[in-house]
C-alpha cells in the first residue's frame, strides 16, 4: 500500500529573491512535511533591499493553474497570501467555492513594510467582504487590523478585544500578529468567532533584520499542520514554534544587503 501526502496549495505571488511569497510558502510546506502546490498571482523583480517591478499574472490562466491541481492533485489545505484586484479575488473565491475548499488560511497581505498600502481600496472591500469569511483562520499584523477595522490601533489598545473585534467582523478566527506592537510583553492573540476567551502566545524578540516574509512563512506553516489535520489552536502553536525558530537561526546568516529571510531548514541542516 503506497503512502499518501498531505497536499497544500499556496495561492501567491513570487519573490525573484527567494525570501516571501510562494518560495517562502513551498519552503515552510517542506519542512512541516507536507507536499507544496503553487498557483501564481503575479511575478515580482524582488531582492532583500524591496520590490523593483511587479508583472501581474492574466486572471484566466491563474484559474487554469488552480484548476490543474485540483482537478488532478487535489489538496488538503490552501494558503492564500495577496491577492492585488478585485477580479484575481473574485476568482479565488469563485474556485474555493466550486471545489469545496473547507481548509483555507489567508495571510491578508494590504500593507507593505513601508506602511503604504499594496491594493487599491476597492479590492480591500472586496477581500473582506468575500474572501476573509471564507476563511477557517486569518493572520492580520496590526496594520492589516486597522484596514480591516478602519481605526488606528496603538499601545493604548488591548490586543485581545481587538482579536475578539477581529473575529466578530470577519466571522472567522484570527491570528493577530503583535510584530509591529511596541509593547516589551507583546504577544500573538489567537481567537475564534463567538468566542470572548483568546489564547495568547507570548515569545521572546529577536534582533536581527532577518525577517523577510515572516508572515508567509507563518501561515504556511500553520497551514501544513491544518491539513495533517492536526486542531487549529495546535496548529498555530506548532507554526509560531517552527517560525521563531527559523528567525532565531536565520539570524546567524548574512545574505544581500537588505532584510534577509529567516532559515526554513533549520531543522535539518545548519
Amino acid at each position: 500500500m503506497q503512502n499518501r501526502y498531505t497536499r497544500a496549495l499556496t495561492i501567491a505571488g513570487s519573490d525573484s529573491g527567494g525570501g516571501a511569497g510562494i518560495q517562502a510558502d513551498l519552503k515552510a510546506f517542506s519542512a512541516n512535511g507536507v507536499y507544496g502546490m503553487s498557483a501564481i498571482t503575479a511575478l515580482t523583480a524582488q531582492n532583500t533591499q524591496g520590490v523593483n517591478a511587479i508583472h501581474p499574472v492574466p486572471v484566466d490562466f491563474l484559474e487554469q493553474q488552480i484548476r490543474a491541481v485540483l482537478d488532478d492533485i487535489g489538496c488538503d489545505v490552501v494558503k492564500i497570501g495577496m491577492l492585488h484586484s478585485v477580479e484575481v479575488i473574485h476568482t479565488v473565491v469563485t474556485l474555493l467555492m466550486e471545489y469545496k475548499i473547507k481548509n483555507v488560511i489567508i495571510d491578508p497581505v494590504m500593507v507593505a513594510t513601508s506602511g503604504d498600502k499594496l491594493l487599491q481600496d476597492e479590492a480591500i472591500r472586496t477581500l473582506i467582504s468575500d474572501l476573509l469569511p471564507r476563511g477557517l483562520l486569518i493572520t492580520p499584523n496590526i496594520p492589516e487590523a486597522e484596514i480591516i477595522l478602519d481605526k488606528t490601533i496603538d499601545n493604548s489598545n488591548d490586543m485581545r478585544s481587538i482579536a475578539v473585534e477581529l473575529a466578530s467582523v470577519t466571522g472567522t478566527a484570527v491570528l493577530l500578529k503583535s510584530g509591529h506592537a511596541t509593547k516589551a510583553n507583546s504577544a500573538d492573540v489567537l481567537c475564534f468567532p463567538g468566542e470572548a476567551h483568546v489564547m495568547e502566545f507570548f515569545f521572546e524578540k529577536v534582533e536581527t533584520k532577518n525577517t523577510h516574509g515572516t508572515g508567509c512563512t507563518l501561515s504556511s506553516a500553520i497551514a501544513a499542520h491544518i491539513g495533517e489535520g492536526v486542531s487549529l489552536s495546535d496548529s498555530v502553536a506548532a507554526g509560531l514554534q517552527y517560525t521563531r525558530e527559523g528567525i532565531k537561526a536565520g539570524a546567524r546568516y548574512s545574505l544581500g544587503r537588505g532584510n534577509g529571510p529567516l532559515h526554513h531548514f533549520y531543522a535539518f541542516w545548519d
